[in-house]
C-alpha cells in the first residue's frame, strides 16, 4: 500500500478490530512515519452518527480551543476579519468565537449546525476569503489527506487544526487510545515529520504545540505563537492570561455579537 502523504512505500505495522468487527491493517509510511489504515470501506457504518459516543470531551475541547484561538487572532492576524469552522459540528465553536466578538462561520456536511443556526458557509457570498480556517479533530478522519486539506485551505491562507501526535514509543501505538477502534472514523494518524511534509506541499509555516494544536500559515510569524513546548497541551492559563495582557495594552475590546445576532435571527423568524 502507497502512503497518502508522499505516495511512497509503507509497511504493514499492525492489525487491529474496527467497530468490535473488522480486522484492519494499519501502515506506516517508510518515509515520514504517517500511520494511515487499509482503504476505510466501513466508513458508512462509522458515521451513522457524525459525533461518535466517546467524544464525552466535546464541550471542554470547544471551550479550551476558544481560548486559544482567542489569543493567536488577536497577537498574529487580523481579528476584525471573517472566520470559517470547517467541520464544526453542532457549530458550539462558532457560537462560542462570536460570543467573544468574533465574525465566525460554520460548516459541516455531515451534522446539522444547532448552536449557530444562520451563521453557515452557505449564508456567505461564494468564493468568501477567510482570514483563518479553524479545523479541529478533522485530520484523522481524511481519507485522502493531502487533497482534503488543500481543499480546506482554499478557503484561507491560515489554518489552525488539532489532531493529537502519535506517541513517541512505537510499542503504544496499538493501544494509543485516539485510534479509536471502537468508533471507526479515525484512519490517519499523524507526527511531526508528516506535518511538516505537509505544511512544505502547501507551501506554507508549520506551528505546533508539540501535541495537539497546530497551525499552517502562509505568514511567516515573528515569534512560534505556541512558546515553549513544555506548556500545558492547549495552554489555557497562558492564552488567558495574554489575551488580557493584550487587551489591557491594546485595548482591544471587541464586543459581543450575541445581540446583533439575535436580532438577526429575530428578523429572519419575523421574515
Amino acid at each position: 500500500m502507497k502512503s497518502k502523504i508522499t505516495g511512497g512505500d509503507t509497511e504493514l505495522l499492525f492489525t487491529a478490530k474496527v467497530l468490535q468487527k473488522h480486522d484492519v491493517k494499519y501502515y506506516i509510511c517508510k518515509e515520514t512515519g504517517f500511520i494511515q489504515t487499509e482503504e476505510p470501506y466501513w466508513l458508512d457504518e462509522a458515521y451513522s452518527s457524525a459525533i461518535t459516543k466517546l467524544d464525552v470531551g466535546l464541550v471542554n475541547r470547544n471551550l479550551l480551543l476558544a481560548d486559544i484561538a482567542n489569543d493567536l487572532i488577536i497577537k498574529f492576524f487580523n481579528y476584525r476579519g471573517v472566520f470559517l469552522d470547517n467541520a464544526g459540528g453542532y457549530g458550539l465553536f462558532t457560537r462560542l468565537m462570536r460570543d467573544k466578538g468574533f465574525d465566525f462561520y460554520s460548516s459541516d456536511k455531515y451534522c446539522q449546525n444547532l448552536f449557530a443556526e444562520y451563521f453557515d458557509l452557505n449564508s456567505l457570498p461564494q468564493g468568501t476569503h477567510f482570514e483563518m480556517v479553524t479545523a479541529f479533530e478533522v485530520f484523522e478522519h481524511l481519507t485522502n489527506p493531502v487533497d482534503e486539506i488543500k481543499q480546506i485551505y482554499q478557503f484561507s491562507d491560515n489554518m489552525l487544526f488539532t489532531t493529537e501526535l502519535q506517541p513517541d514509543a512505537p510499542s503504544d501505538l496499538k493501544n494509543w487510545p485516539y485510534i479509536a477502534t471502537e468508533t471507526g472514523q479515525h484512519i490517519a494518524f499523524y507526527n511531526i515529520p508528516s506535518l511538516q511534509y505537509l505544511a512544505k506541499l502547501y507551501g506554507c509555516n508549520f506551528y505546533t504545540n508539540g501535541k495537539s494544536v497546530h497551525l499552517f500559515t502562509k505568514k511567516p510569524l515573528s515569534e512560534d505563537p505556541f512558546g515553549p513546548k513544555k506548556r500545558d497541551p492547549f495552554l489555557l492559563r497562558k492564552a488567558r492570561k495574554y489575551v488580557k495582557r493584550m487587551e489591557e495594552k491594546n485595548e482591544i475590546k471587541l464586543d459581543s455579537l450575541i445581540w446583533p445576532d439575535w436580532q438577526l435571527i429575530k428578523d429572519k423568524l419575523n421574515g
